[in-house]
């Protein structure tokens, strides 16, 4: 790895990435990458873009135009931007959304690292899923993501989600059953699973008591959970999950990781994803001191 730079300036030789949400001023990302271009010695800045929905694709263009190296997607721009990309990967196509760009030669490709980012979290955490009973909680964007990568690692899956609807459409792109997401439907499966993962916004600040309902007591020991909300860290999904014993995992790895291998995609080199978490932390805790008052998952 190259040694950092002495001083970090913008000049005319800087690379341009960055984050295009709505909102986007309180993301995480400019602090997590821009430390890791420092860490690694790049001239590159990275920057958050708040651009509504209807603006999206005059800020692909500028992109285009611009030769920006690097883009990631968020709420609300992840599906809206497919039909403007020249190339999908295979995540992206099966997931049906988009949270990284990036250039192969002239062709802007969109890329999804939400999933392998999610699975690096969980062999962090000292979880293998492979062939697991799984539960997911949620059939928004987020399980979409987690969903594929499970099915990839050969996972018996579950998706429980308040309309039964929408998680009968997840359930039938990705071989899983579909599961009303109440006491009563979940207590028979509980016993026999092996990891439950809240891709809900339950329990997320400034809701921090809202919960999924899960009878902990009837999930095996050496079972694990993982809650995908990382505002606040500890939230009582997984304060309830260590209580009964089981080992958690925090939504702070997939962020960490979905960005440290979008940061791969554009530079060709190694995250330095202890660099990237450092400063991650660093953003939650400064944020916490000045109230945030963003209540929505950011990149």
């Amino acid at each position: 790895m190259p040694e950092p730079s002495p001083r970090w300036q913008l000049d005319a030789h800087t690379q341009l990435a960055g984050v295009l949400g709505y909102p986007a001023r309180h993301s995480l990302s400019p602090a997590m990458h821009n430390a890791a271009f420092r860490a690694s010695g790049l001239n590159w800045v990275y920057l958050a873009f708040e651009v509504p929905p209807e603006s999206l694709p005059q800020a692909i263009a500028g992109m285009r135009g611009l030769r920006i190296q690097g883009l990631n997607l968020t709420i609300p721009h992840k599906e809206a931007v497919m039909p403007q990309l020249d190339a999908l990967t295979d995540a992206a196509q099966q997931i049906g959304a988009v949270n990284t760009l990036f250039w192969d030669g002239g062709r802007l490709v969109g890329d999804n690292t939400d999933a392998e980012g999610f699975l690096r979290a969980l062999q962090e955490g000292g979880v293998e899923p492979v062939r697991q009973n799984v539960l997911i909680l949620g059939a928004g964007g987020a399980a979409r993501a987690v969903a594929y990568a499970l099915h990839k690692q050969e996972c018996r899956l579950w998706i429980a989600n308040r309309t039964l609807e929408r998680a009968e459409m997840l359930a039938q792109a990705f071989r899983a059953t579909p599961i009303a997401m109440t006491p009563d439907a979940l207590r028979p499966l509980i016993p026999q699973l092996d990891g439950v993962v809240n891709c809900t916004s339950l329990g997320m600040s400034p809701d921090t008591d809202s919960c999924p309902p899960m009878d902990w007591e009837a999930l095996p020991d050496a079972a694990w959970a993982c809650d995908l909300v990382y505002r606040p860290l500890h939230t009582r999904f997984l304060q309830d999950a260590a209580k009964r014993g089981v080992k958690t995992i925090n939504g702070l790895g997939m962020l960490i990781h979905q960005g440290a291998l979008a940061f791969e995609r554009w530079t060709g080199q190694p995250a330095p994803v202890m660099v990237m978490r450092q400063a991650a932390m660093q953003a939650l805790v400064s944020e916490g001191k000045n109230e945030c008052p963003t209540n929505r998952i950011l990149l």
